[in-house]
C-alpha cells in the first residue's frame, strides 16, 4: 500500500470513529429533546437502541452469509448484561442530569478499566499509574459536586454507566479472543433487548407517530454510533481513537448549552471534564508504552 493510500485509510478511520462519537452523542441529545414533548422513559429509548441493532446486525449477517460461532457462552452473556447495565444507566443519567455530565461521567470507562487493572495486577501499581488515577479521581469528583461541595445524586447514574462500561470492555477484549464481531453483537443487542424488555417491559408500548420518530432516531443513532467505531478502530492506531472518542467529552461540554438547552457547565465541571479527557489520552499513551496494561485494548465494539 502506497504513502498515500495508507494516509487517506488512516483519515477515513479517523473520520468513522469522529462520525461515531458524533452519533453517540446524537443519541442522548434525542432523550433530551424527546423530554420537550412526548413521554418516554429512558428504558425504552435503550430498548429501541437494542433492537434496532439486532435487526441491523441479523441482517448483515444474512447479506454476508455468516452464522454465529458460540465458543464461550459466558464471555458473550457477561459483554451483553455488562453493556446493557451500561448503556441502561447512561441514558437514565441523560434523562435526569445535563446531557454533558452524562457524557462526561460516561466517559470515564478507560480511567475504571485501569483501576481494576491496578488492582488485580501488582505490576501495574508504579508511581505513574498511582498518580494518574489520582487525578482522574479528583476530575470525577469536580463533575460529581459541580458545585464543589457535596455529591449532586443524580449524577451517580452516569457514574455507574461508566464501572459497568468498563466490565463491558473487560468482557469484549475477553471475549473477542474466542468470537468475531457480528457474533458479539447479535449476543449484546440481542440479549439487551430481552433483559430490558423482561425488567421494564411497563415502559414499552405502542408508539406514536411522533414516540415512534425519537425512539428510531436515538435507537438508529446509537447502532451507528457503535458501528462507525467499529469500522474506524481497524485504521487507525489504538491512541488516535481513543483520543477521538474521547473528544465526546469535550463535544458534550461545548454543545450542551446550544443543542441541548443545559445549564453551561461551571468552572468545576470544565476542569473536571479537561482532567478526564487527559487521564483518557494518557491512559491511550501509556497502553502503547506497556501492551499488557491490565484488561485495556481498542474498544471495537
Amino acid at each position: 500500500m502506497t504513502t498515500t493510500s495508507t494516509t487517506n485509510v488512516r483519515l477515513l478511520g479517523c473520520l468513522a470513529i469522529f462520525g461515531s462519537t458524533f452519533f453517540l452523542y446524537l443519541s442522548t441529545l434525542v432523550i433530551r429533546w424527546a423530554q420537550k414533548v412526548v413521554s418516554i422513559d429512558a428504558s425504552y429509548f435503550v430498548f429501541s437502541r437494542f433492537i434496532s441493532g439486532f435487526v441491523f446486525v441479523c441482517a448483515a449477517m444474512l447479506v454476508l452469509g455468516t452464522r454465529p460461532r458460540i465458543v464461550n457462552l459466558h464471555l458473550l452473556v457477561g459483554r451483553s448484561m455488562t453493556n446493557c447495565i451500561s448503556v441502561y444507566f447512561f441514558y437514565k443519567a441523560v434523562s435526569v442530569t445535563t446531557v454533558a455530565e452524562a457524557n462526561i461521567l460516561n466517559m470515564t470507562y478507560p480511567l475504571f478499566v485501569a483501576v481494576f487493572a491496578w488492582i488485580f495486577y501488582k505490576d501495574r501499581r508504579d508511581i505513574q499509574a498511582t498518580a494518574t488515577l489520582l487525578i482522574a479521581t479528583g476530575g470525577v469528583w469536580l463533575v460529581l459536586s459541580p458545585g464543589g461541595v457535596g455529591i449532586d445524586i443524580d449524577n451517580t447514574w452516569g457514574l455507574m454507566s461508566g464501572i459497568f462500561g468498563a466490565g463491558a470492555i473487560i468482557y469484549l477484549n475477553l471475549s473477542r479472543q474466542h468470537h468475531d464481531t457480528h457474533t458479539i453483537l447479535l449476543f449484546m443487542f440481542g440479549l439487551g433487548a430481552l433483559a430490558i424488555f423482561i425488567f421494564f417491559h411497563q415502559s414499552i408500548f405502542w408508539p406514536s407517530p411522533k414516540e415512534a420518530f425519537f425512539l428510531l432516531l436515538c435507537g438508529a443513532s446509537g447502532v451507528a454510533g457503535q458501528y462507525l467505531l467499529t469500522l474506524g478502530f481497524r485504521y487507525v492506531t489504538a491512541v488516535e481513537g481513543s483520543v477521538i472518542s474521547s473528544s465526546r467529552i469535550l463535544m458534550a461540554a461545548v454543545l450542551g448549552p446550544y443543542l441541548a438547552a443545559d445549564p453551561a457547565l461551571g468552572i468545576f465541571g470544565w476542569i473536571g471534564a479537561v482532567l478526564i479527557f487527559g487521564t483518557n489520552v494518557f491512559l491511550a499513551l501509556r497502553r502503547v508504552r506497556f501492551p499488557r496494561m491490565g484488561f485495556l485494548s481498542k474498544p471495537e465494539i
